[in-house]
């Protein structure tokens, strides 16, 4: 009953115990002894009081978003991106450096440093208790009970053990698959059913079905990047040709990182010529990677990574693209916005330590 109600107030300003009461549909006296042992914990805290309606003024209630803290961590073949998320998922603190992953330990050494200096603030021992610990995120298939990459064409690796980078830290930690990390980061009371795109460097995927991860009998479910999208097309990183990430991908547009995206989209912006036709062959790409994925598996699709990120002002055009490719669905509300536009990897990776708070 505590958990309910930490994730039914996790994501709003305030509420109160009649509220609480109707919605969850449990008795006044359930919910005030649960309330009464959340305020003595630190977990919840009186936000303020509800206009008089004659009688005594309610108390407001809602999440104390500083009760605890989870670290996120990302890493891809040339960055870390860090955030520091609070218990209503908000990001406090975040930075992204510029780090090429090596497989030796030296990097597991590095990545520990940055992350020390990058939580210099909680230095004191009060505030190291609040972090619960650090959430990885890897772009690559990974095998939670032995700390193992399988397969990471995005590193270059196959049966790396996480070991060493987990021991680097003094704290929990736990590893995730990129796009399944994003997908975590969404609000999985919406989205029971859904397929995550993460249009990052590299394109990546997840699934959710019943409000839960599907990841597969081999922990490879939702990898679109490497499905044929155009056969004998343009050469993948993983040594196939044709494949989505080759078309898909941010890469596409920032000329595999030689420059921002964030320059790119200006150049779109400001109607440049070659940045436009190549954004409406991304966008045509996308769309036919949309359409197919929608027709197998009839579900919302969330375009989420960088450069889902900056999509929400170019909706009408895909959403146009898409229809034309699509002779079953009259509209593409199915087309979700993504929760974050920045780090969301981490930001879910983080999250997996919020799974059990109110226990």
């Amino acid at each position: 009953r505590q958990r309910q109600m930490c994730i039914r107030d996790r994501n709003r300003e305030s509420t109160s115990k009649v509220e609480i009461s109707k919605e969850l549909n449990l008795s006044m006296p359930t919910v005030l002894s649960n309330v009464k042992d959340l305020l003595e914990k630190g977990i919840i805290i009186e936000t303020g009081e509800y206009e008089s309606t004659g009688g005594r003024k309610a108390k407001s209630i809602g999440i104390n978003p500083s009760y605890r803290y989870a670290m996120g961590i990302v890493i891809t073949a040339n960055h870390l991106g860090m955030v520091l998320v609070n218990l209503k998922y908000e990001i406090v603190k975040s930075e992204r450096i510029r780090l090429k992953f090596v497989s030796d330990m030296s990097y597991c050494s590095q990545v520990a440093d940055y992350a020390t200096k990058f939580l210099d603030h909680m230095n004191d021992a009060e505030q190291k208790e609040k972090l619960l610990g650090v959430g990885i995120s890897i772009p690559g298939i990974i095998n939670q009970e032995q700390k193992l990459v399988i397969k990471s064409h995005a590193l270059k690796l196959e049966n790396y053990s996480l070991s060493f980078l987990e021991q680097a830290f003094s704290v929990p930690v736990y590893f995730s698959n990129d796009a399944n990390a994003a997908m975590m980061a969404e609000d999985m009371n919406r989205y029971k059913n859904a397929i995550y795109l993460s249009l990052n460097n590299t394109l990546g995927g997840a699934f959710c079905i019943g409000g839960k991860l599907f990841q597969g009998e081999n922990q490879k479910a939702g990898e679109f990047g490497h499905m044929i999208l155009v056969p004998g097309g343009r050469k993948c990183y993983c040594g196939k040709v044709g494949c989505t990430d080759a078309y898909c991908a941010e890469s596409v547009l920032t000329d595999d990182n030689r420059i921002s995206l964030e320059t790119f989209m200006t150049q779109v912006k400001n109607k440049d010529a070659a940045a436009g036709v190549k954004w409406e062959n991304y966008l045509d790409h996308l769309a036919i990677l949309i359409s197919n994925l929608r027709m197998a598996y009839d579900m919302d699709i969330i375009l989420g990574g960088d450069v889902g990120g900056v999509l929400a002002e170019y909706m009408i055009p895909l959403g146009e693209k898409v229809m034309g490719y699509n002779g079953f669905d009259h509209d593409v509300s199915y087309l979700k916005n993504c929760a974050y536009e920045k780090e969301a990897s981490a930001v879910g990776a983080a999250r997996h330590f919020f799974a059990d708070i109110c226990h």
